[in-house]
């Protein structure tokens, strides 16, 4: 098997009319380094003669459209190890996060193992996203890819537009398929293949690799007279998926379906759930903030070493977060830099053509024009003592989070009655400046705070002789 660079992910995708407002959402933590900051990226509509994608990590490449559409992303700070954009929402309201790595079962793999020449995560968001104005035209395009290249790695893909949210699984280096999520419900994914059975007669909800069938029957890895269930057939079900990927599955349906009654460690976890009650945006930024919050299985409590046995959604190697949500022509690229339960998700306008300062600087050492890295620095400074520090930190995200999404809101209204395009491009360039800086500078200033209360816990400190 080629392991991916990126080794553990959580996704939601949530349905048009599972949402209070209407929107599809989109969502993931993109987990792998404590120490990699990312960057808020804008790519103008533009033609580039000769243009060819080549991989620093592997063999793939390939030829890509002249034309490329404007799209925003969230890259590496370096491209030496990969590109990895990961997200995006482009001019037609496409939206795609990669990816969900996921592990296909040996068996599988035997009989069609993944390829060096094929593609993987930290080309899929460059390769795809720019060049398409659908959700389904986004699944056509990636299956292509699949067919001329091979694919590299075994990943969960997840696509939107305003109309539908689809979310694609690969198996095998020519295999794969994809789901359309239900309107009225929603799904959770966490690095496993998470797509249960596949009804080959139903093309208005699931799309699949050509052959799949055939491939499945010639190897002898399911029964004929039993329903198709990728999960069984190619997914993994080993201790390791107990322990570390179905809780968290179970603690977002636990959140949004509280309701129904599961265990953590369970293998017959539905992909495919629906919500007690309609889904905020707020909703969906707390199932990826989650660490189990108010269970015994809370790793943040000390009273829970013992029972916290399960790895949570929110922990200290996320490097960003994002929730991509749709309705209509109103598009957000909500970004979250660092731990998710201790950040705030700015609410980005994709159309922007420049990117704030604070969100294209930072490396993987700190520096203090890196907004990756000023949030860092406020983590870091409450994780000294969780116990004093970590409620301070909570009302203070919570006091930004409420602030930026007023000025969200405010902003929408300015941009909504603006028809010059010129004009309407400055405004939400405007926009996204004064969302970037107020997130940084009320960080800030916590930092300032959480400094200064800290002063007097250093271990030279000495009990002063009143009479001196």
């Amino acid at each position: 098997m080629i392991e991916s660079n990126h080794s553990a992910c959580t996704s939601i995708l949530i349905g048009k009319n599972a949402t209070t407002d209407g929107s599809i959402i989109i969502g993931r933590n993109e987990d792998d380094k404590p120490n990699c900051a990312k960057h808020l990226a804008f790519h103008e509509e533009k033609d580039i003669p000769n243009n060819h994608f080549k991989s620093n990590l592997n063999k793939f490449e390939m030829d890509l459209p002249t034309h490329r559409y404007a799209y925003s992303s969230t890259p590496n700070w370096s491209d030496k190890k990969g590109v990895y954009e990961e997200s995006g929402i482009n001019q037609f309201g496409v939206a795609m996060s990669a990816t969900e790595t996921t592990y296909a079962n040996d068996q599988v793999q035997s009989f069609d193992p993944f390829k060096k020449t094929g593609i993987i995560e930290e080309a899929m968001v460059t390769c795809i996203l720019p060049y398409v104005k659908t959700a389904r035209e986004a699944i056509a395009r990636f299956a292509k890819i699949i067919k001329d290249h091979t694919a590299g790695e075994s990943d969960g893909i997840l696509f939107a537009d305003p109309k539908e949210a689809w979310y694609f699984e690969i198996g095998t280096a020519h295999y794969w398929v994809a789901q359309r999520i239900p309107d009225d419900c929603y799904a959770v994914a966490a690095n496993e293949l998470a797509i249960q059975e596949i009804d080959f007669n139903d093309s208005d909800n699931f799309i699949t690799a050509p052959g799949l069938q055939k491939f499945v029957e010639e190897h002898n890895l399911w029964p004929n007279n039993k329903p198709f269930n990728w999960r069984r057939i190619f997914g993994t079900h080993n201790l390791l998926d107990l322990t570390y990927n179905t809780a968290r599955v179970w603690t977002g349906q636990r959140i949004l379906s509280p309701s129904i009654k599961q265990e953590p460690s369970s293998f017959d976890i539905p992909f495919i759930q629906k919500a007690d009650h309609p889904i905020s945006i707020t909703d969906a930024q707390r199932v990826l903030r989650d660490h189990y919050d108010g269970t015994k299985y809370d790793v943040a409590n000390p009273v829970n070493k013992d029972t916290a046995v399960y790895r949570p959604i929110s922990v200290d190697f996320t490097e960003e977060s994002h929730l991509l949500q749709l309705k209509g022509k109103d598009w957000i690229h909500w970004l979250s830099l660092g731990i998710t339960c201790q950040n705030v998700y700015v609410p980005f306008y994709p159309q922007g053509s420049v990117v704030p300062s604070f969100y294209r600087h930072g490396k993987d050492k700190y520096a203090s024009n890196s907004a990756y890295w000023i949030y860092k620095e406020a983590q870091v400074l409450a994780d000294r003592s969780w116990k004093d520090y970590g409620l301070q930190l909570y009302q203070a995200r919570n006091a930004t989070q409420q602030k930026l999404s007023q000025m969200r809101i405010e902003y929408d209204v300015k941009v909504d009655k603006e028809k010059d395009p010129a004009k309407k491009l400055d405004l939400i360039n405007k926009a996204n400046k004064d969302l970037a800086h107020t997130a940084v500078k009320d960080y800030q200033e916590l930092i300032g705070k959480l400094i200064t209360k800290q002063i007097k816990k250093s271990p030279l400190h000495f009990r002063r002789d009143p009479d001196l």
